[in-house]
């Protein structure tokens, strides 16, 4: 695996001494030009950066060394933590984003992206449940990489986590569920407390409607890509309760 180093940022400074490197977060550029999102990332001035980025011909380009702790994640929360910039290494993918063309990320990108992860997770001994999406940790300002990452691609080489479909109650009875209980306050704040113990930020979503909808819509962009509606369907309840069971074990 080779490593491009003409681009350096010049973004990032020392690791909180008090952390450790547990997590892995994929992001895209929300740039056209791969030439101009290196730029953007390797400017002083924007005060942004990534360890890697990695194009759409699947070049992967060494911006930080992994040793620092560079500027990818800004404002985020996950499990608590909320300097995950100390605890974590940034991976910035070639990817124009929903505001522009939002492409489907290339075969070459996700096969270098895959060799890169497999790379990282053993040398650091990063597990797949910690390997996430720019939303996941800031799901109320952050919606990339986007329902188009190919997470289940990711989890077919044993590089991302997926909640299994354990709990089989019937389709009659859930639904009838979530039109009774999920109206009652005392029962959003379950399903919150459920998300919480996976690791998300519920802190905005417990009185703001419209942050509950954009974590509930974080959480399906990662795990429910056939469907981003914001809303608390049947799949998406039993994901988010097969996840929560899991996280248990």
């Amino acid at each position: 695996m080779k490593f491009i180093e003409k681009y350096k940022s010049p973004s990032f400074d020392i690791r909180n001494k008090d952390s450790s490197l547990n997590y892995i977060i994929i992001h895209y550029s929300a740039i056209k030009n791969y030439k101009e999102a290196l730029s953007h990332l390797s400017e002083r001035k924007n005060k942004v950066s990534s360890h890697f980025f990695i194009n759409k011909y699947g070049e992967i380009f060494y911006l930080v060394d992994i040793i620092n702790r560079a500027w990818h994640a800004g404002r985020s929360y996950w499990k608590g933590i909320i300097d995950i910039n100390s605890e974590s290494i940034g991976i910035e993918m070639d990817n124009s984003g929903h505001h522009f063309d939002f492409e489907n990320y290339t075969p070459k990108q996700i096969n270098s992206l895959i060799q890169l992860l497999k790379y990282i997770s053993v040398k650091f001994n990063i597990s797949k449940q910690n390997i996430l999406g720019h939303s996941d940790i800031s799901p109320y300002r952050k919606i990339d990489p986007g329902e188009k990452f190919p997470w289940k691609k990711l989890k077919k080489n044993n590089l991302s986590f997926f909640p299994n479909k354990l709990f089989q109650t019937t389709k009659n009875k859930i639904e009838r569920y979530l039109e009774k209980k999920l109206d009652n306050r005392n029962e959003k704040y379950r399903l919150l407390y459920m998300l919480n113990k996976i690791g998300y930020d519920i802190r905005g979503a417990k009185k703001d409607k419209k942050k509950y909808y954009m974590l509930i819509k974080a959480y399906q962009m990662h795990y429910r890509q056939n469907l981003i509606s914001g809303k608390l369907d049947l799949e998406t309840y039993n994901l988010i309760l097969s996840h929560y069971k899991e996280e248990l074990t």
